[in-house]
């Protein structure tokens, strides 16, 4: 791993490169798109370049990757790996990728700390970088070779064979692959990236988890349509989805990534526990579909927030497969209740009144203020951290506590 004399500088050197990462990284993204302008052409998302989400993930990553080094120098940080490695292969980074991101970000670097970065501390941060990104060009190539695809050949085409509104910002997609062979292999909880042009000509791309049972033929993702905060723009690729995909229509779609998945053997017994809020009821839907499909007789607790029945897309289909499990029960609690659901619990997820099955393996899926409070709450009731698993939709922000 890290050797001792760079672990020394990058202990000395972590405050100031981690007081100036959002400007390291803000030059890093701009220099590197004006030189190299192609990479925003499917492979990096405007939306999150324009809102720093993507700027913010990165810096999140190195400085939760050094952190790692310097806490457990014998052991590599597997899970902020694991789930970086997944994120990369959804878009089809390949590993001399890394080399053009060496590049400008350790310019950057330069640019900014000047003085500060000496030739020593260079080397130092050099090493930590090649450290994590050797790992993550591993990793990536077994996804790829998981996969049955070359490394950054994760593109098929897939015909919309039903498009279904599902809430009034939410449309469900029904997918069958257009060039005649299988579907991939796929996993409850997994995603895909969907590749489309947008009518500037450059290709744009977003993550969407399969929302139905993974195991046949076809393909749902379910799309809410992103409007912009705080004034900012709305979803490009949302947007263009729901206003002009149809039936008949064609879609590139990579192939399943995602580490957040339901590991279901024939005879697992252990409890399963699905929280959500808003959209992030998806992945639930498809885990919740696999169990049904497959007969399962786990003990399962679906636990969703949301606005109000309304705005609860697949509200109708999570009841209907909670319905078919023979030990399963839901609860709901929306903001503002309405006749629909007549036993839901009004307000904010609250778990004081609700009993988590012991030893259950929790899948929570949300806005990141929604999981940072439930999991506080999961904490709390005595779940312990490793069975609480979590997605997060969009470039990863991280949890507090997890990435190590």
């Amino acid at each position: 791993m890290l050797s001792a004399e760079s672990a020394a500088l990058v202990r000395a050197t972590l405050p100031a490169v981690a007081g100036a990462l959002d400007e390291i990284t803000t030059r890093f993204y701009a220099t590197m798109f004006r030189e190299r302008p192609e990479l925003l052409d499917g492979m990096f998302n405007r939306g999150n370049q324009a809102s720093g989400a993507q700027r913010r993930a990165l810096a999140g990553s190195i400085a939760g990757f050094a952190t790692a080094l310097l806490e457990n120098p014998d052991e590599r940080p597997d899970a902020l790996l694991s789930r970086i490695a997944h994120k990369h292969a959804a878009v089809g980074v390949t590993d001399d990728q890394y080399t053009i991101v060496h590049k400008y970000l350790f310019g950057a670097i330069a640019d900014v700390l000047g003085a500060a970065v000496t030739p020593e501390v260079a080397a130092a941060w050099d090493e930590v970088y090649w450290l994590m990104a050797g790992a993550l060009i591993s990793r990536e190539a077994l996804l790829y070779q998981d996969a049955g695809v070359r490394p950054g050949g994760i593109w098929r085409p897939w015909t919309v064979v039903e498009r279904r509104p599902e809430t009034s910002d939410a449309v469900s997609f029904l997918l069958r692959p257009a060039d005649g062979e299988p579907a991939p292999r796929a996993r409850a909880g997994q995603y895909v990236s969907v590749r489309v042009r947008m009518p500037d000509g450059v290709h744009q791309l977003r993550q969407y988890t399969l929302s139905s049972d993974p195991g046949g033929e076809l393909r749902r993702i379910t799309v809410k349509r992103a409007t912009g905060e705080g004034g900012g723009p709305d979803g490009e690729v949302s947007t263009l989805l729901h206003e002009t995909l149809g039936e008949g229509d064609e879609l590139s779609l990579s192939a399943p990534f995602g580490d957040v998945f339901l590991d279901d053997p024939a005879d697992a017994t252990t409890p399963v526990v699905l929280v959500s809020a808003g959209i992030g009821c998806t992945p639930m839907t498809g885990i919740l579909a696999h169990l049904a499909a497959t007969g399962s007789t786990r003990p399962v607790l679906v636990l969703h927030a949301d606005r109000s029945p309304a705005d609860h897309a697949l509200r109708a289909e999570t009841q209907a497969l909670v319905g078919r499990l023979p030990d399963a029960r839901s609860v709901f609690w929306y903001e503002h209740p309405g006749p629909e659901e007549p036993d839901a619990r009004a307000g904010l997820m609250d778990l004081d009144d609700t009993e988590i099955p012991d030893g259950a393996t929790v899948f929570l899926c949300g806005p990141l203020p929604f999981m940072r409070d439930v999991r506080a709450q999961l904490l709390a009731a005595g779940v312990p951290p490793r069975h609480i698993r979590y997605e997060v939709f969009g470039p990863d922000l991280w949890l507090p506590g997890t990435a190590a």
